[in-house]
C-alpha cells in the first residue's frame, strides 16, 4: 500500500513499510525512509506505481482548466475529495483526486488553503487583482527584459531621459527601470554611470558630476528667481574718504574695501569697509529665504553658485565709483603704530576703486616693498596698510614665525579647457588682506561679547575647528575671539553676525537672543552646507586636474612621496597610493606612468617608473 501525504508545505508518496495507527514508516521512491504521522495522509492506493505517481498526477493536475474549477466550487469552504467528484463526475481515483489537489494547492489566487486538503475559492474582485497583479508584473518583467537589451546593445531606453538623474543619483532600487539598469551593470562589469555613458546618455563628464551635487543640495536648480531690489537707506552719513577693495579679477560679491586718511594729531586712522546687505535683507523675506537655504556661496573651477541673487549682489557689492552702504571699522593708529582707538560706524562710503590681484601683483610685491615705495595711483596707501598689516601679524602670533606657506593652485576654465596654475600663498596682498580681516573679525567678536549680544564664533581649540555662539580662543589664529562678518554677501553666518553687529551700532534690540533656536540652527545647517560645499570644490578640483592630464597628453608626471606608497603630484593639487611604488623615504621624487584615467568614478592609476635622483 502507498500513501500520499502533506510535508513541509509539498506534497509527497511513500510506500507504508509499517502502520502504527497514529504514524506510518514509509519509503519514498528513491529509498528515502522517514515518520509520517497519519493526519498528514490525504489517501492511499496501489495503483499506478508509486515511480510514476507524482509525474502522473502533476500531468493530469496541469490539464485541469482553473478557472472552471475555480467557477465549480462556490462560496462555500470545500474539502478537496468533493471538488475532484464534482469536476470528474464520478468517484475520483487515486491519481485524479492527487491532480485535483495538486491543482487547488498550486493556484493560491483562485482558492486559499482552510486547513490540510480544505480550500475555499477566493472572492471574484480579489481574484480579479490579483490575476491582474500578476499581469502587470508579467509586463513589467517583459519591459525590464526590453531596457535590458537595448542597454546591452548601446541604446538608451526613450524612457530613461526624464529619469536619469533619478537612477543615477538616488534610484528606486523597485523601478524596473532600475532593475534593468542594474542587471546592465552587472552584466557589463561597470557602474551605472558607465553604462548610460557607453549609451551615449551622458554626453558630459563634467555636468555628471555637477548635477549630483545640484541634486542633493539645489533640488529647485542653481538660478535665482527674480527679487525686486530693497529700498536703500538714504539716511546713513557719508564717509569722509574713498576706499579701495583688493581681490581677483573675477571676483563679483566684493565684501570689504580699506581707506586710509591722515589723523589731524599724527599717524593715521585706517577703515575697513564691508558691505552692508543685512540693512536690505530682513527676515521672514524671500530673499531671507533663500540666502538661508543656501546658506554660502559655492565655489568650483568653472563657475560659482551664488547665496545671493545678482540683483541684490548688484545693490549691496563694493562696486567702485558708488557710495555704498557698508559697516566701517575705523581704527585709529599713532604716529609711534600704536592702535590708540577703534571705532564701528554704519554709513555709505565711496568706493575709488576695484584693485584687481593681476593688476596689482606686478608692482605691489617683496621686491618693492623693498624699496619703500609701490609704484601705483594708491602706493602710499597700500605701503601703509602693507605695514600696518605686518604689525598686526606680529602682534598676534607673539613673536612666533609666520606660518611656512605652500603653494595654491588656482584653475580657470574657458571653453571646456582647463589651465592649472600656482601661486605662493602669503604674498604681500594676501598678508594686507588676510590680517585686516583677521583683525575686524576678532575685533568685532570682542564687542558683541562685550555687549552680551549673540553671535556666531569660529573656534579652535586642540587643532579642532568648530562654530559656537560662545566666544572662546581660536588657537590657529592666536585670538582671544573670531566670528565671521566680514563676507556677507557669501555666507549667511556673516549676514547673521552683520545684524546683531548693525543692532549694537544702533543701540537697538539685536534679533537673535543669546540661545535663539534660530541662531542655533543656522550654525548646524551652516557647519553642514559648508562642509559639503567644500567637499564639492575638492571634487571638482580633482576632476578638472583629470581633465588637464588628459588634454596635455600626459603618460607620465613627477611625484613627491609622503608616506608609504602615498604620493603627492609636484604640479597638480593631487595625492594618489600608488601600488607599486617601492620603499622610499619621504620626500623622495619620483616618476609615474599614467596608465588609467576614469573621469566618472575620478580614479587614477599610475605605475612607478623611477626614482629622480637630485630633483628639487
Amino acid at each position: 500500500m502507498n500513501v500520499f501525504y502533506e510535508e513541509d508545505g509539498g506534497f509527497k508518496v511513500g510506500a507504508i513499510l509499517a502502520d502504527n495507527d497514529t504514524s506510518l514508516q514509509v519509503e519514498a521512491p528513491h529509498g528515502k525512509r522517514s515518520k509520517v504521522k497519519s493526519s498528514a495522509v490525504l489517501l492511499r492506493f496501489e495503483r499506478p506505481a508509486l515511480g510514476d505517481f507524482m509525474a502522473g498526477a502533476q500531468g493530469a493536475a496541469d490539464d485541469i482548466d482553473i478557472d472552471f474549477l475555480w467557477q465549480c466550487c462556490g462560496e462555500a469552504e470545500f474539502d478537496y475529495a468533493a471538488l475532484a467528484r464534482d469536476y470528474f463526475g464520478h468517484e475520483p481515483g487515486a491519481l485524479e483526486s492527487a491532480a485535483a489537489l495538486l491543482r487547488l494547492h498550486g493556484a493560491p489566487m483562485y482558492f486559499y488553503k482552510k486547513g490540510r486538503g480544505r480550500y475555499k475559492a477566493a472572492p471574484e474582485a480579489s481574484l480579479k487583482a490579483a490575476l491582474a497583479g500578476v499581469e502587470r508584473k508579467k509586463q513589467q518583467a517583459l519591459q525590464k527584459q526590453q531596457y535590458f537589451d537595448q542597454l546591452m546593445a548601446s541604446a538608451t531606453p526613450p524612457e530613461f531621459a526624464p529619469l536619469l538623474k533619478t537612477l543615477l543619483y538616488a534610484p528606486d532600487k523597485n523601478a524596473i527601470e532600475f532593475k534593468a539598469l542594474d542587471e546592465a551593470s552587472a552584466a557589463l562589469h561597470l557602474t551605472p554611470a558607465h553604462v548610460l555613458a557607453r549609451c551615449g546618455a551622458l554626453p558630459s563628464s563634467h555636468d555628471y558630476h555637477l548635477d549630483k551635487f545640484l541634486f542633493e543640495h539645489f533640488p529647485r536648480g542653481q538660478a535665482h528667481a527674480a527679487f525686486d531690489v530693497p529700498v536703500m537707506d538714504a539716511d546713513l552719513p557719508l564717509a569722509d574718504v574713498a576706499a579701495y577693495s583688493i581681490d581677483d579679477a573675477a571676483t563679483t560679491e566684493i565684501d570689504d574695501a580699506f581707506s586710509v586718511s591722515q589723523r589731524v594729531t599724527g599717524g593715521v586712522r585706517i577703515g575697513i569697509h564691508i558691505a552692508a546687505p543685512a540693512l536690505g535683507i530682513a527676515l521672514a523675506t524671500p530673499i531671507e529665504t533663500v540666502a538661508r537655504e543656501r546658506l554660502s556661496t559655492v565655489y568650483h573651477p568653472a563657475g560659482k553658485i551664488t547665496m545671493l541673487p545678482d540683483a541684490i549682489i548688484g545693490a549691496y557689492t563694493l562696486a567702485e565709483g558708488r557710495d555704498c552702504p557698508a559697516l566701517s571699522l575705523y581704527v585709529d593708529v599713532n604716529s609711534s603704530g600704536e592702535i590708540v582707538a577703534t571705532e564701528t560706524r554704519l554709513e555709505r562710503v565711496h568706493i575709488a576703486g576695484n584693485l584687481r590681484h593681476d593688476a596689482l601683483e606686478p608692482v605691489f610685491n617683496e621686491a618693492a616693498l623693498a624699496t619703500g615705495a609701490i609704484n601705483h595711483a594708491q602706493g602710499k596707501a597700500l605701503f601703509t596698510l602693507w605695514d600696518f598689516a605686518v604689525q598686526l601679524e606680529k602682534t598676534r602670533r607673539g613673536g612666533a614665525p609666520p606660518q611656512q606657506q605652500r603653494a595654491e593652485y588656482t584653475f580657470s576654465v574657458e571653453n571646456d579647457r582647463v589651465r592649472i596654475g600656482q601661486r605662493q600663498r602669503g604674498s604681500a596682498i594676501d598678508t594686507l588682506v588676510s590680517e585686516l580681516m583677521i583683525y575686524v573679525n576678532s575685533t568685532w567678536g570682542r564687542e558683541l561679547a562685550d555687549k552680551k549680544i549673540a553671535a556666531i564664533y569660529r573656534v579652535q581649540r586642540a587643532g579642532k575647528v568648530r562654530m559656537s555662539t560662545a566666544p572662546a580662543p581660536h588657537e590657529g589664529l592666536n585670538v582671544p575671539q573670531y566670528l565671521w562678518a566680514s563676507s556677507p554677501l557669501r555666507r549667511y553666518v556673516d549676514l547673521l553676525n552683520q545684524r546683531q553687529l548693525i543692532a549694537a551700532v544702533r543701540s537697538a534690540p539685536a534679533p537673535y537672543e543669546a540661545r535663539d533656536e534660530a541662531l542655533l540652527a543656522a550654525m548646524r545647517d551652516f557647519e553642514l552646507a559648508s562642509d559639503a560645499y567644500a567637499e564639492f570644490q575638492r571634487t571638482m578640483e580633482r576632476y578638472w586636474c583629470l581633465r588637464w592630464l588628459t588634454q596635455e597628453s600626459r603618460s607620465s608626471v613627477q611625484a613627491t612621496v609622503l608616506r608609504e606608497n602615498l604620493v603627492r603630484f609636484d604640479d597638480l593639487p593631487l595625492t594618489l597610493r600608488v601600488a607599486s611604488l617601492p620603499e622610499l623615504p619621504s620626500d623622495s621624487t619620483v616618476e609615474l606612468a599614467i596608465s588609467s584615467i576614469d573621469l566618472l568614478d575620478l580614479n587614477l592609476h599610475c605605475e612607478f617608473v623611477r626614482s629622480v635622483a637630485g630633483a628639487g
